[in-house]
């Protein structure tokens, strides 16, 4: 049966971070094109991803959450069964991650200096502004040998390998903080409260039944409603019957 997992983060820093790790997913996906015009979805990305470094100050969240992941293995290597090994490497990490962070201003900043990123990223806010007679110098990287892009692209992506490598980690640490638990939403209804230490709910389903999760709430509580991906006439579009899921609180 297939199945899909939804991730529905509680605030905004975890908002951005899911933002950002879907950027990467869709950057590592488009650098591998071959067509010239599929390239250009490339660098529909990359700029999508300076935006979003530039508007935000995710430097600050990456060196605060960093900080209390490096206390809390500090804290863990008391405990007389912890991986010592694994625990070791894991702090060395950290510390090259906090250490790279504070060393840096403003994290992306080098993209925006380059020349040619410079010169064609205005373009690509003007719908179907990236056109041959608009950005002929574009056209002309695009039918450069592959390995000449490919070097290129690897140059640019390479500049936000801190960014890249800051997200996976802290996403990783966040998702094992949660451990899935089964419930039934009554009705296509569930309903749960909210703690201090709650940043992050997944929700894991069948994706074969024509259904999918929404999550509404405040501070206090949330509630999870599935709802019909194709609605019955006459009907609001929210299931009726009960649905068994899994739940993780991260």
């Amino acid at each position: 049966m297939p199945i899909a997992v939804y991730e529905f983060p509680l605030c905004e820093k975890v908002r951005n971070y899911l933002r950002l790790e879907q950027l990467f997913k869709q950057l590592d996906h488009t650098a591998t094109f071959d067509s010239e015009f599929e390239c250009l979805h490339f660098f529909d990305v990359l700029f999508t991803l300076m935006d979003l470094l530039e508007r935000l100050d995710v430097r600050t969240d990456f060196i605060r959450d960093i900080d209390v992941h490096e206390k809390n293995l500090v804290h863990w290597s008391t405990h007389p069964n912890i991986d010592a090994s694994a625990l070791d490497d894991a702090l060395k990490t950290l510390h090259r991650l906090l250490s790279d962070l504070k060393r840096t201003n403003k994290l992306g900043s080098s993209l925006k200096d380059d020349r040619f990123l410079g010169s064609i990223r205005q373009r690509f806010s003007i719908p179907g502004g990236a056109t041959s007679f608009d950005l002929p110098h574009l056209f002309c990287w695009l039918k450069q040998a592959k390995d000449v892009r490919n070097k290129d692209i690897t140059m640019w992506v390479n500049q936000l390998a801190l960014v890249r490598e800051n997200i996976t980690l802290l996403m990783q640490y966040l998702r094992e903080r949660g451990r899935y638990e089964e419930v039934v939403g009554t009705n296509g209804f569930y309903q749960g409260v909210v703690t201090d230490k709650i940043d992050l709910i997944r929700v894991r389903c069948s994706n074969s039944q024509g259904y999918f999760p929404v999550l509404s709430g405040n501070k206090y509580r949330y509630g999870i409603r599935f709802m019909q991906l194709v609605a019955d006439e006459g009907s609001a579009g929210g299931v009726l019957g009960d649905i068994k899921f899994d739940i993780a609180c991260c």
